[in-house]
């Protein structure tokens, strides 16, 4: 069975295995990861953004904000639905 992972998740992993590192150097900043690498670190979403469009394709690319734990990489929903 082949395993496929896109390039996204491949970059979202290789983000998890990094973070603590990561957070150490660019805490509460936005990155711009591409091939496994930082290639640019930001005050706004927005600027990340701009970079990263004018420098790579769509696809290619992670823009992550960098902090502790996993509140910028999850969402919880709640339901009042009772089975």
């Amino acid at each position: 069975m082949l395993s496929y992972m896109s390039e996204l998740e491949k970059l979202f992993h290789w983000y998890l295995e990094h973070q603590s590192e990561l957070v150490a150097q660019f805490d509460g900043r936005h990155i711009v990861i591409y091939a496994e690498e930082v290639v640019g670190n930001f005050d706004s979403e927005l600027d990340a953004y701009t970079f990263a469009t004018k420098n790579y394709q769509p696809g290619e690319f992670m823009i992550q904000l960098v902090s502790p734990g996993n509140t910028n990489y999850t969402q919880t929903f709640h339901s009042r639905v009772v089975i």
